[in-house]
């Protein structure tokens, strides 16, 4: 049976007037899903795209010369468009080069009081690493060097970081608290020159970090100290407040501390911080 004319025309106006009121329903639900869509973009892309393209400069231990090496080439192949320049030197000489204004993004010293001197000239640190001393003598260990207070035979030829260098610091701390007296050869600008002294065979020994032994020990031994008779080296890193980078800059100080670079730093024998 079929309805009366004016029954059926309002049932389609009622039809059409929902429909064009559903429309825009459904575009506005759709705008809020694209937003949404939208707003996970970035989180989910992770801190690779977060970080912007730079060409940064970091001023760091001589110490971390081979981890930092392999740290730089993981980021940048990660942090597509960043390059990253080290320039590695003794603590106190880089925190000289930042008092006299080197261009740099960031700094990482083997010592929490050098980068307290350079306080007024950086963002706040954070420490990366953890380090120890060993006793590094040449391949085979011939003097058979066994202990600290070995060094203090003045028929070995020993050489020592300068008093100045954190590396030096470190030395002097454990041969006083052992009462051990020790006449260097020479002492060094860094710790990587005893190292190499060391590895040329211009000394018999050298109090060094475990991971520049670790480094070479296809050329040295290392003979380790007892935590009770050594010290932990910290190693804190932080942004240069006058980098023209301070984006990039504070990215690469916060991924030091990552699982990633955790692992690259463990992995060369450093110490979790």
């Amino acid at each position: 049976m079929s309805l009366p004319r004016t029954l059926a025309r309002r049932r389609t106006a009622a039809a059409a007037l929902t429909a064009a009121l559903l429309v825009p329903l459904a575009a506005c639900g759709s705008d809020e899903a694209d937003g949404k869509k939208e707003a996970a973009g970035p989180a989910a892309s992770g801190s690779a795209s977060a970080a912007p393209a730079a060409k940064l400069t970091v001023l760091a231990a001589a110490s971390l010369t081979n981890v930092f090496e392999t740290a730089g080439a993981a980021y940048e192949k990660t942090h597509p468009g960043t390059e990253i320049t080290f320039s590695f030197a003794g603590s106190q000489e880089l925190i000289a080069q930042v008092a006299q204004g080197s261009p740099a993004d960031v700094l990482v010293t083997a010592d929490t009081k050098s980068m307290d001197k350079a306080k007024a000239d950086t963002g706040t640190p954070a420490i990366i690493a953890k380090n120890r001393l060993v006793i590094a003598t040449a391949e085979g260990n011939p003097f058979k060097v066994d202990e600290l207070k070995d060094l203090a035979d003045t028929k070995l030829k020993v050489v020592l970081a300068a008093p100045e260098v954190p590396a030096g610091k470190y030395s002097k701390k454990v041969l006083d608290a052992q009462k051990i007296t020790v006449k260097p050869v020479s002492q060094e600008p860094n710790v990587r020159a005893v190292l190499s002294k060391v590895e040329l065979g211009e000394a018999d020994a050298g109090l060094v970090y475990k991971t520049d032994a670790e480094s070479a020990k296809d050329k040295v031994d290392a003979v380790e100290i007892p935590d009770a008779q050594n010290a932990v080296a910290e190693y804190p890193a932080a942004t240069l407040k006058d980098s023209k980078n301070a984006e990039a800059a504070t990215a690469f100080v916060t991924w030091l501390s990552s699982p990633e670079a955790q692992k690259i730093l463990q992995d060369a024998g450093f110490q979790k911080p």
